[in-house]
């Protein structure tokens, strides 16, 4: 059981094969307005090929147009340098749960109508040694990080909403 922004209940099964869809669940939804500026946590976002996650700072289009973490990797990283931060301070905007996404470059995810395809591994940046003196190390590994995708079809989504890998091997 996770608290939804609204601290209601959200249930679901995490990590779920279906065939060749690996399923997963969105946890968090963050933007931030400005360079450095503040992470703001949202119910919902409009998501699109022109503008990424809506009022985001860094939505434009390219290959790091949204950043994606997921809880595991946050959890591992966390665990490693003996530290409980929030999801909000690695700065992605899409934290989710049940997909692992190591060397998954090339890749599709898809949130609802939602189509993102992954990029590349997000790499730390030395605001993580700000967070934490040893979070960048512990990032740097088996894609902790996060992944960088480019919106490839438009949508909208909601926290718990169902994540889906649509061409996982």
């Amino acid at each position: 059981m996770f608290c939804n922004t609204n601290n209601k209940p959200v249930s679901f099964e995490i990590g779920r094969d279906e065939g060749k869809i690996v399923v997963g669940h969105l946890l968090g939804i963050a933007i931030r307005k400005q360079k450095r500026g503040p992470m703001l946590e949202l119910a919902h976002a409009n998501v699109t090929m022109a503008s990424g996650v809506e009022q985001d700072f860094r939505g434009k289009p390219g290959d790091r147009q949204i950043t994606l973490l997921t809880r595991e990797g946050w959890q591992a990283a966390c665990d490693e340098i003996t530290a409980e931060l929030p999801w909000q301070a690695r700065r992605a905007n899409l934290y989710i749960a049940g997909l692992n996404l190591h060397k998954s470059a090339g890749r599709r995810l898809q949130i609802g109508q939602l189509q993102l395809l992954i990029t590349r591994e997000t790499d730390p940046c030395n605001r993580m040694q700000e967070v934490h003196n040893e979070l960048f190390e512990a990032l740097a590994k088996e894609w902790r990080g996060g992944v960088c995708c480019r919106v490839i079809q438009d949508g909208v989504i909601h926290v718990g909403d169902r994540v889906e890998m649509i061409d996982a091997p």
